[in-house]
């Protein structure tokens, strides 16, 4: 299971349980998303900040049915939101109960990110975001949608699969 991801505008990591301390990088994707007027993907960023902790938590987008009005900031619309909700119930262990989605019959957020269920499925974590311009001191320009590179995922699930046949 997924415990962490996290993102510095140059890396993206994960951290697993079954795995120590360690992390499983990739590049940093870009974000997909709606920029502020005279502002576009040139002069973004590559995704960085702390909203990917709230994914590993099963809230921010595993959550966005419960907010489809944040949709519209990020770009897509309401049943984009139960969509992207809904995928994410094929990557995850289980749901939240403690946290439910009227929108999909008061079912709980899909919670606890399987790694190995994201390498099978290739599905890949979303997660919303603010848009930060690639040079320090501008701030945000934008906010969207980006997914966790599979890349970090399949190192994982490979050094996890390694420790467990080392024994």
């Amino acid at each position: 299971m997924v415990t962490a991801m996290a993102r510095n505008g140059v890396e993206f990591g994960i951290r697993m349980s079954g795995t120590g301390e360690r992390w499983f990088t990739a590049p940093a994707p870009l974000v997909d998303g709606l920029y502020f007027p005279g502002y576009s993907i040139a002069d973004a960023a590559p995704d960085l900040g702390d909203s990917a902790i709230t994914e590993t938590a099963g809230v921010g987008g595993f959550a966005m049915a419960a907010a489809p009005a944040i949709v519209n900031f990020v770009g897509g619309t309401p049943d984009d939101a139960v969509a992207n909700t809904a995928q994410m119930g094929h990557i995850t262990i289980g749901r939240n109960g403690g946290l439910t989605l009227p929108a999909m019959g008061f079912a709980g957020t899909p919670a606890g990110i399987d790694a190995r269920k994201v390498v099978d499925t290739g599905i890949l974590p979303v997660i919303n975001t603010g848009i930060a311009h690639k040079d320090a001191g501008v701030g945000q320009i934008g906010a969207g949608i980006t997914r966790a590179p599979l890349g970090c995922f399949v190192a994982a699930v490979t050094a996890l699969a390694e420790r467990v046949t080392a024994g």
